[in-house]
């Protein structure tokens, strides 16, 4: 025994003796309010059509994309980001189902709106992936390339159609050079002042995403390198989100979550906006799997998972496991 005492002094371990305590002293909480529900509403089925690659997550009708809103709301989720799917047929280079103010996607808003109104915030994808036959987030030039700025006059209508659609926010996902400020310009032109605008700033070029994909019948051909970001890079996110903040966004997001940690605690630092994080399809279909397989307590991984995220910096998170987990938290 040391002359100052039984060794060691300082014992760490007295603070996590029982549940109550570490909870008590517990650095990080996630809230219900936290969360948003990213949800898919497809067209022309009258059924949900599970997602096989997403255990537990569907395609929505209209009916079954409002019970959900109900739900989200009952659990103290704040918010949904709603994606639109369309009919193959209707997919075309443009994208102009996208535009369509009696489009899925605005459909999906109207009827999220008219069930839950301002008890849950409505978010809308605002890009043109789901809608045009070659998958990409915008429109293509005569070389097959993505046209930054003929794409940026197709946002700006998509984001009046949503807004008279009644979505509360916005959520250009595309990674367009100037989105932000052409989106804004646009909502503010046709009095939409109160709609606010949730930049995806740091949205990587990732291989978590081929869940989604088929979740929105994505008919991408090649790949999205070009705008989407280098997964190599940091320093180009402090750009994005500078720019992003200069056009007006109100809320900015990284995406993938659980891979760019790194990526959302040095943007929590740089900015006094709230920041997202969106945890994808892949991160969500690697914990269910290995759940299946027993593997992993599937469970507690949703909540360590969430957990990671908040401590990283997100304020809000997009997770497919919203409703569920708030209903445990």
């Amino acid at each position: 025994m040391s002359v100052y005492g039984s060794f060691p002094g300082s014992r760490p371990r007295r603070l996590r003796v029982n549940p109550v305590m570490r909870r008590m002293v517990a650095e990080t909480r996630v809230h219900p309010a936290d969360l948003i529900l990213p949800a898919f509403v497809r067209e022309g089925i009258s059924e949900p059509v599970a997602i096989s690659s997403m255990p537990g997550v569907v395609q929505h009708t209209l009916d079954t994309l409002r019970k959900a809103a109900v739900d989200a709301v009952s659990a103290g989720v704040s918010g949904i980001m709603l994606f639109g799917v369309p009919e193959e047929a209707k997919k075309d280079p443009t994208g102009s189902a996208g535009t369509d103010p009696d489009g899925i996607l605005q459909a999906g808003i109207r009827a999220v709106k008219a069930e839950v109104g301002d008890d849950l915030i409505v978010m809308s994808d605002l890009c043109l992936d789901e809608f045009t036959d070659h998958g990409h987030c915008g429109v293509l030039d005569d070389e097959g390339r993505v046209d930054n700025d003929a794409t940026l006059e197709r946002y700006a209508e998509m984001a009046q159609v949503q807004a008279d659609a009644g979505t509360h926010v916005v959520g250009p996902s595309g990674m367009m050079d100037g989105q932000i400020g052409v989106i804004r310009d646009a909502l503010d032109t046709i009095g939409k002042e109160d709609v606010s605008v949730l930049a995806y700033t740091a949205k990587y070029s990732s291989a978590f995403y081929g869940p989604f994909r088929e979740a929105v019948g994505s008919s991408l051909k090649g790949d999205r390198k070009t705008y989407q970001q280098d997964p190599a890079n940091v320093r180009e996110s402090l750009r994005e989100l500078a720019l992003d903040l200069e056009e007006g966004a109100d809320m900015v997001m990284v995406k993938p979550a659980l891979p760019y940690l790194d990526i959302l605690a040095r943007i929590a630092d740089e900015t006094d906006v709230p920041v997202a994080a969106y945890q994808i399809s892949g991160e969500y279909a690697m914990v269910e799997a290995a759940a299946e397989k027993g593997w992993i307590d599937r469970d507690a991984a949703i909540l360590e998972t969430l957990t990671g995220i908040k401590r990283a910096g997100a304020s809000m998170i997009l997770t497919y496991w919203a409703t569920e987990a708030a209903r445990r938290l």
